[in-house]
């Protein structure tokens, strides 16, 4: 059985550097620089999200039931506070070098992939945030033998790589493109963040920042953005399962 491919995560970056210090306004989700995410505005995506899929629900004839079962569910707070902050830093780092997109995702193509309302706040800021991380350069940077030995490590964990397979044989595997961008544009945001100044309340760390997927939907690479009672970051890969899923090994 062979390793399964990677898939590139669309709507996340990583490599946030968070600065330590005791910014703790209460009701402040997070900081950039000197701009504040509140709590009140994650509040106020969540609930018109929550309000349009509750109309959507009715107008489909779908029970409570039935619409928590199978209708689409809303974001984690986690989530969007990571994205308002990914959102933030993004187009600080295009406007400060001068990033043009290649291409602009609107909210019905949002709306499209993860099943929610195109015409949410909330649609139109993931929207905002691919449209920016496609603007980001990267030249590709090969592995270490350390990354690959994490790569592999996670895939077990994960299922999605055989327990058997040595790492001279998915070195192939998985060393390929996509890999070798997604650490290129680690490494890019890496250094061009160290001085944003990030802070992330505590009750949202760890916040776990993909930016490699294998095919099953399971996290390959990932950067968790500050650590409980610290704002430190560690660059790690993660087997915690995302909740996608695909039963062809070989899908991309």
């Amino acid at each position: 059985m062979r390793a399964r491919r990677l898939i590139a995560v669309a709507s996340v970056a990583a490599g946030l550097v968070a600065l330590s210090g005791c910014r703790s306004e209460p009701g402040v989700a997070a900081y950039v620089g000197d701009h504040r995410i509140t709590e009140n505005a994650v509040t106020s995506l969540l609930d018109e999200l929550r309000d349009k899929l509750s109309v959507s629900s009715q107008e489909s004839g779908a029970s409570p039931e039935e619409a928590a079962q199978s209708g689409p569910q809303l974001p984690a707070r986690s989530e969007v506070v990571t994205d308002l902050v990914l959102l933030d830093v993004c187009q600080r780092l295009a406007a400060d070098k001068g990033y043009q997109s290649p291409q602009r995702i609107t909210a019905e193509d949002v709306a499209t992939q993860y099943n929610i309302p195109a015409d949410t706040a909330y649609a139109e800021r993931v929207a905002e945030l691919i449209t920016c991380r496609t603007s980001l350069p990267a030249e590709p940077v090969a592995p270490t033998e350390q990354e690959l030995a994490d790569l592999l490590a996670a895939g077990k964990a994960a299922g999605v790589i055989p327990a058997e397979m040595t790492l001279q044989n998915a070195t192939a595997q998985l060393d390929g493109d996509q890999l070798r961008e997604a650490l290129g544009q680690k490494k890019l945001l890496r250094e061009a963040f160290a001085g944003y100044g990030i802070t992330i309340n505590p009750r949202y760390r760890p916040l776990e920042i993909p930016l490699l997927n294998f095919a099953a939907g399971h996290a390959a690479l990932s950067v968790p953005l500050g650590e409980l009672g610290t704002d430190a970051v560690t660059d790690i890969s993660t087997p915690e399962p995302k909740t996608t899923d695909s039963t062809d090994p070989d899908a991309s």
